[in-house]
C-alpha cells in the first residue's frame, strides 16, 4: 500500500514533467483549467462548511489568475491584452467577494467566465497559437 506522501510526490513529479514539455499555449490552458477546478473545489468546501480550506483554495485560484495576468504581453497584445487584463481583474475581484461572502453563485459566474475563455483558447487554430 502506498503512502499519501508517495502518491503526492509521484503526482508532483508527473505535473512537473508535463509542464516542462508544454508550450506557452498549453501552459495557459493548464492554468485556466486549474482555476476552474479550484473554483469547483472551493464551491464544495463552502457547501461542507470548510471555510479554512475554501480560503486556501480561493487564494490559490487568485494566484493562478495572477499568473494568467503576468503572461499577457501588453505591448504586443494591444486591445485584446487590455480586455483580458480587465477580465482577469474582474475575476480576481469576484473570487475575493465570493470568498468573503461564501457566495457560490459568484464562484459559478467566475468559473463560467474562465471556462468560456478556456474553450476559446482550446479552439484557437494552431497557426495562431505562437502569436
Amino acid at each position: 500500500m502506498q503512502s499519501k506522501a508517495g502518491v503526492a510526490a509521484y503526482l508532483d513529479t508527473r505535473r512537473a514533467t508535463v509542464v516542462e514539455g508544454a508550450s506557452a499555449h498549453e501552459l495557459t490552458a493548464m492554468l485556466m483549467q486549474g482555476a476552474i477546478e479550484r473554483i469547483a473545489i472551493a464551491r464544495g468546501m463552502i457547501g461542507h462548511g470548510d471555510m479554512a480550506g475554501k480560503g486556501q483554495v480561493i487564494t490559490r485560484c487568485i494566484d493562478i489568475v495572477d499568473e494568467l495576468m503576468g503572461s499577457l504581453n501588453m505591448e504586443a497584445g494591444g486591445e485584446m491584452a487590455r480586455n483580458l487584463m480587465a477580465l482577469y481583474e474582474y475575476c480576481k475581484h469576484g473570487l475575493l467577494e465570493a470568498s468573503l461572502h461564501n457566495d457560490v453563485d459568484r464562484l459559478d459566474e467566475i468559473a463560467g467566465l474562465i471556462g468560456t475563455l478556456h474553450e476559446g483558447w482550446q479552439a484557437m487554430p494552431a497557426s495562431e497559437r505562437a502569436a
